[in-house]
């Protein structure tokens, strides 16, 4: 059985930095990336639960939920090959692999054109913290990087991710559909065994 004395502190600290800043996302993000690289730093606390992967889709398993629904902490787990469609998540998250290694592909919707441009794309190692939000950059695409094995990432979002409206886009043509992604698990772990 994993200790998840490491997630507990993760929620607790995260909640003090959100009751100390509000919805101030640059300090959110500068005070809070610090404390999800923290979680990430040491693989020995994810439950196995939350760690598995389908071999038909990606997983997304709530590990936990503010009683306000300021924030979420989400594991990702990706099989060989799996990835998310493009979307876009309307709050500020952070993303950090705990194992394995991602692929990210940002985009970027011209509501001129009405179009989807593709601006870049990066591999995310173990430890680092990616930002996402409406502000800075908020359309992209996740993937596996490791082709015979599965990835696991810590996702923490600006609101209940599970339930929210969000959009996915089609990577030709950009159309855009509106998506609520759920969650893999019925139940959360607990933190206060």
């Amino acid at each position: 059985m994993n200790d998840i004395t490491r997630l507990r502190h993760f929620v607790t600290d995260f909640t003090a930095l959100l009751d100390d800043v509000g919805t101030d996302e640059p300090q959110v993000f500068e005070r809070g990336a610090p404390l999800l690289a923290r979680l990430v730093a040491v693989d020995d606390w994810l439950p196995a639960t939350f760690a598995e992967p389908d071999p038909l889709r990606y997983r997304q398993y709530l590990l936990h939920c503010d009683p306000y629904q300021r924030f979420s902490v989400v594991s990702f787990v990706w099989g060989p090959g799996q990835h998310t469609p493009v979307h876009d998540h309307t709050v500020w998250g952070m993303v950090s692999v705990l194992r394995g290694l991602e692929r990210c592909e940002e985009f970027v919707f011209d509501t001129v054109a009405n179009t989807l441009r593709k601006t870049g794309e990066h591999l995310m190692n173990p430890g680092q913290v990616d930002r996402v939000s409406p502000r800075i950059g908020d359309i992209h695409r996740v993937s596996n990087a490791v082709p015979d094995g599965p990835s696991v990432s810590i996702h923490v979002y600006g609101a209940n991710i599970g339930p929210l409206q969000r959009h996915v886009y089609e990577e030709t043509g950009g159309e855009r559909h509106t998506f609520i992604s759920g969650y893999s698990s019925a139940l959360m772990p607990n933190l206060w065994r």
